[in-house]
């Protein structure tokens, strides 16, 4: 198992760096630059713009760019914002941790509402209740991710009931530990909430589609031709036969809710990688823009990561069908196990 983790770890490794040089190339072709409002200023002359674009380094080539930047990455900087003229990893690691503050939480709520409730749509046999599960599911998914995030803004808005904007409220500096915490969960509501709906449907379709093929095979009608109840039957046999699938959308999951959650932090005020994000691209704030998305792809990877190791555990097939392959030297992914009866 270990070799299996460091070989995925290295793949991830190696599609950091792709994402990194192909980030490096896209920016450098797109037009403008951080210093490019100052030329448009007249009481600034060209040889100051000059003298800070030598400052900022912005005048050496790309590929010394380059490699500057994965020196300073590996120092643990990341880069130099311009805006803030600070190291980019002071700007990240705090919006991070921000937004595994809504994300994590998020996630495990969908999928404790969405499992229960797709295996039992899944189990039931009235046709009424799947076209309602279709209706329903089907316009959540057609909601855009910014048509949601002004819905939760609009709700805040008109209720009155929910905070906007910021983790905290004004004046809680002379407040308890229990009250700082009430009022944190209370600005996180409206946010997760927002992240709930826009992950649900996903969620619950594919956990009612892989949980009704277990129902038509046959070993599940022979098991429930013996008179098993109905609730043993759909959660103790057909939702642990229906688990790799939904284990491997897990990894997934977690890059459809990064990309909802930077829109919804942005419009909700949320102070997270969303606005880092916004504000950086339209500053051309070139190094904290590289770095937040190659952060928000090693939250991808270890999703991915996290869903493999999950699926060793759980099906024995797989780790009977890794060890051979690894004991070769050949390569395995999510991708082969999907070769699995």
């Amino acid at each position: 198992m270990i070799r299996y983790i460091a070989r995925r770890i290295g793949h991830g490794i190696f599609l950091l760096f792709g994402v990194s040089i192909l980030l490096f190339i896209l920016l450098q072709a797109a037009p403008g630059e951080f210093l490019s409002d100052l030329k448009l200023n007249p009481q600034i002359s060209s040889e100051t713009v000059t003298a800070l674009r030598a400052q900022y380094g912005l005048d050496q080539p790309l590929p010394v760019r380059y490699w500057k930047w994965l020196k300073s990455s590996a120092q643990g900087d990341f880069g130099y914002s311009f805006a803030y003229n600070i190291p980019a990893a002071k700007l990240l690691w705090p919006r991070a941790r921000n937004t595994l503050l809504l994300s994590l939480p998020a996630v495990l709520i969908a999928w404790l509402i969405a499992v229960p409730l797709g295996v039992l749509i899944a189990g039931s046999k009235r046709q009424w209740v799947d076209r309602l599960f279709s209706a329903t599911t089907s316009t959540l998914l057609g909601l855009p991710d910014v048509l949601i995030a002004l819905l939760a803004l609009l709700i805040a808005l008109k209720t009155g009931m929910f905070p906007v904007g910021g983790m905290s409220s004004a004046g809680l500096q002379d407040q308890s530990t229990w009250e700082w915490l009430r009022d944190l969960g209370w600005h996180m509501l409206l946010p997760i909430a927002a992240l709930v709906v826009g992950l649900l449907a996903m969620i619950l379709r594919h956990v009612r589609s892989s949980v009704s093929d277990v129902l038509e095979s046959t070993y599940m009608r022979a098991a429930e031709g013996h008179g098993l109840p109905r609730l043993k039957l759909l959660f103790r046999y057909a939702l642990p036969a229906a688990a790799n699938p939904l284990i491997s959308l897990f990894g997934l999951s977690v890059a459809t809710l990064l990309s909802i959650s930077l829109l919804i932090e942005v419009v909700l005020g949320w102070p997270g990688m969303g606005p880092l994000l916004f504000e950086s691209i339209l500053a051309r704030d070139f190094f904290v823009v590289i770095s937040a998305v190659m952060l928000s792809t090693a939250f991808l990877i270890a999703g991915n990561l996290l869903g493999d190791i999950l699926l060793y555990i759980c099906d024995p097939r797989i780790r009977n069908f890794v060890k051979p392959r690894a004991q070769r030297g050949i390569p395995v992914s999510t991708t082969d196990l999907e070769v699995l009866p």
